[in-house]
């Protein structure tokens, strides 16, 4: 244990000398192995890691979603969305806001990216609020905290990523992402009319909604129909998540086809993208299979698990504690690469945890609802200062709003979220009725 302690301190060192996060962990891990074992099994080990990873049949799930949401980003459906949330919300006090959360909620459900709903959605929605008057405060901070929704409503690639961590269910880990998106989209709508009714002047009352045409209609239908697609042909047993984003992907294609306006160079460039996103996260997939070989060996989750055993506490308060680790380490640290860092040492400790008898009595039940609790604290970490990814997002998409504006706006958000996470954590059913496993 000692080992892998030195192990963090020096990755830590290593991340705010501003080395990136992926060879950082590749290098650590790397060493730390090689000081324990010997280089030769080093050596093997991460040619084994990255020859696994990069021809990984599972892993091609993140491509295809990835080539899904940026397709569907240059064919213009987030207009769509917006305007169809705007038509059903426009009108109130902060409606174009509420609007903002839905349209994001529902680009969220097939994208997969929490920064690439953000970016998207704040070229849709940033200049209708400013054209009615909306504060800049309370219209970034409605964009950035409606983009976290991007890593929980399914399909996710967040999901996917700690599915394969812990060998758990995908599906199941989308179905348990549904509910709390959901109670994510209410209560960021309950908090824009909190802070709209205190202080009025951030969202002037709109006299009307601008008319929704046909083609938005149509985009609308699209995405909805998309999403059905891919959630029926994997409750359904059509096809396997894999399979799913294979459809996803190609149906996109279609759907940009038919919205047209969509070049060659638009197209060329969704593609580009796609490339780009899938060497980071393949790249800090590798890096952190082989710090987490390293902690492993060094039997971390194992004298952790021994530790909190000894201790006697309630599981509860163990969870608590995790989440304070992650709520801190959110502050310094992107989101995917947090997850990557922290589930394999924290999962196998939760696992062991005696919850007593009812619905987390069951390993799978607690895995999938812990998924639930890392996806959220993760959402809340994409709008905390220092860091917050989203935030700065949108500080590069519209470089005339001050960053402390946009935090300033996320607040009420942020509020939110922790509501949203303590409910999650006292009910466990409202993430677990839908997966079947209660």
């Amino acid at each position: 244990m000692f080992e892998s302690l030195i192990g963090f301190s020096a990755l830590l060192v290593l991340i705010f000398a501003r080395v990136p996060i992926a060879f950082a962990m590749a290098l650590v891990g790397a060493v730390g192995f090689a000081i324990m074992r010997d280089w030769n099994a080093t050596f093997s080990i991460i040619g084994t890691i990255a020859f696994d990873k990069g021809l990984s049949y599972t892993l091609s799930v993140i491509p295809l979603f990835i080539l899904m949401g940026n397709l569907l980003t240059i064919s213009g459906v987030s207009h769509a969305l917006y305007a169809a949330a705007n038509h059903l919300l426009g009108g109130a006090r902060g409606g174009l806001a509420m609007a903002s959360i839905v349209a994001c909620g529902g680009f969220s459900a097939v994208c997969g990216s929490s920064l690439a709903t953000a970016a998207t959605m704040s070229k849709v929605a940033m200049p209708s609020m400013r054209k009615f008057g909306y504060a800049d405060s309370l219209a970034t901070g409605s964009i950035a905290a409606g983009g976290t929704l991007g890593i929980l409503i399914p399909p996710s690639v967040v999901m996917i990523i700690y599915g394969l961590l812990t060998e758990s269910d995908i599906g199941k880990l989308f179905l348990a992402g549904v509910i709390p998106g959901i109670l994510g989209v209410a209560l960021y709508m309950l908090a824009i009319v909190i802070v709209t009714r205190l202080k009025p002047s951030l969202a002037p009352k709109a006299e009307g909604v601008e008319p929704f045409t046909r083609r938005e209609k149509v985009g609308v239908f699209a995405v909805v129909g998309l999403f059905v697609v891919i959630m029926t042909g994997i409750y359904g047993g059509f096809f396997t998540p894999t399979e799913a984003a294979a459809v996803g992907a190609a149906t996109a294609f279609l759907i940009t086809l038919f919205m047209g306006n969509v070049g060659a160079k638009d197209l060329f460039g969704a593609c580009l993208e796609s490339a780009r996103t899938t060497a980071m996260i393949f790249a800090i997939i590798i890096g952190a299979e082989i710090f987490s070989n390293f902690i492993n060996f060094a039997g971390l989750p194992d004298s952790l698990a021994d530790w909190i055993s000894t201790l006697e506490v309630n599981a509860y308060m163990v969870i608590f504690g995790i989440v304070m680790i992650y709520l801190v380490l959110g502050c310094v640290l992107e989101s995917l690469s947090m997850i990557l860092l922290t589930v394999p040492v924290f999962y196998p400790v939760v696992v062991q945890l005696d919850f007593g008898t009812g619905v987390l009595s069951d390993p799978e039940a607690v895995l999938i609802w812990f998924a639930v609790i890392v996806v959220v604290v993760t959402e809340i970490s994409l709008i905390s200062p220092p860091v917050g990814l989203n935030v700065f997002v949108l500080r590069n998409v519209l470089p005339d709003v001050p960053l402390r504006t946009i935090f300033r706006g996320v607040i009420p958000f942020w509020i939110a979220d922790i509501v949203r996470l303590a409910l999650l954590i006292a009910l466990p059913a409202l993430s677990l009725w839908m997966t079947g496993v209660i």
